[in-house]
């Protein structure tokens, strides 16, 4: 298989190019996991010129996968799968799958969630290199029995409550990242005519709230906030939160507010099947542009798939709206 495609697999302290037996290969990752994965389909028979691939899961084998020269993943491989047709299929994760694998009890007291990031890292040995400065103190964070991810996101909501600003987990070159979500937003066009090939826009108010209230620990209401005019074409839908006790009123107003904001927002959510960009992928955004629906406007990619067979590059994306780039 050619089309600037390179993989290599790394077993006992070598590794090999093994990029003649592959078939295909599917790369692919979502909002709110934590690591990306990657599906590669082999040839699994000795035949001229190659060599079976070999892999021992129990080994630690990994890998690493190029496009047009640029690392694109590398990970450990999981699981693999043999059939009669003659093929070898593996899946590996990217680092971030030991944040996801282990569990402990954690205990944070006046941590931003950038803090959180690096200490929960260095419990596990998880390489990093890079973590975006959170400006939110948080009074206290304890997890009973959580994996190490749903801490980190646990301190990367109440940095967004606070703040308004949202973060996420990336992996690049073996190492994790705690990045800003709206400093990666516009970097590529896709336009219909151009590198679409279909698409499918849907819109829904079946999560959209109309009022918020903000609760102490007590049950008093500290805040609250409605959007009338919409009240008036749909009604009353309400959500109620509890902020944290160390917030101010005017921080719990301004929660309320920026809420609200959110959950009066009608869901839109557009899936497309465009020609690959290996740099669109899950927490990065796009401009979109499809004239027949009046689109013209940056989207958060919130699921990928990008599919390398027969020389040929394709994904698959679901986007969501950027609401927060004007906060």
């Amino acid at each position: 298989m050619a089309g600037g495609i390179f993989l290599a697999l790394y077993k006992d302290g070598k590794g090999y190019d093994i990029t003649d037996l592959v078939q295909k290969i599917v790369w692919k990752g979502r909002k709110g996991a934590a690591s990306r994965s990657i599906s590669v389909t082999l040839i699994d028979d000795d035949g001229y010129g190659h060599d079976r691939a070999k892999i021992n899961v129990m080994s630690g084998h990994t890998c690493i996968f190029k496009y047009n020269g640029k690392e694109l993943f590398r990970g450990l491989i999981m699981s693999t799968t043999q059939t009669s047709k003659k093929q070898e299929t593996f899946l590996a994760y990217d680092i971030g799958i030991y944040l996801s694998n282990n569990r402990d009890t954690f205990v944070f007291k006046k941590k931003t969630a950038d803090q959180v990031f690096k200490s929960v890292c260095k419990r596990f040995n998880i390489p990093y290199t890079k973590a975006a400065k959170c400006s939110h103190v948080i009074k206290e964070l304890t997890k009973s029995r959580s994996t190490a991810f749903d801490v980190i996101c646990d301190a990367m909501n109440q940095e967004y409550d606070a703040t308004g600003i949202r973060h996420y987990v990336a992996c690049e070159k073996g190492k994790l990242k705690l990045l800003t979500r709206r400093e990666n937003f516009v970097q590529w066009v896709i336009e219909t005519g151009v590198n679409i090939e279909n698409y499918s826009y849907t819109k829904s108010i079946e999560d959209v709230r109309t009022r918020v209230k903000m609760l102490s620990d007590k049950g008093k209401v500290v805040a609250s906030e409605k959007n009338k005019s919409l009240e008036k074409k749909i009604g009353i839908f309400q959500e109620v939160q509890s902020p944290e006790d160390s917030m101010s009123k005017a921080q719990v107003k301004k929660l309320a507010k920026s809420v609200l904001k959110e959950e009066s927002t009608p869901e839109r959510t557009l899936t497309i099947e465009a020609l690959g960009i290996p740099g669109v992928i899950s927490g990065r955004g796009v401009y979109i542009i499809i004239k027949a629906l009046g689109l013209k406007r940056t989207f958060y990619v919130d699921q990928d798939t990008h599919t390398f067979e027969g020389g040929m590059h394709t994904m698959s994306l679901t986007l969501t709206y950027a609401n927060d780039l004007t906060k």
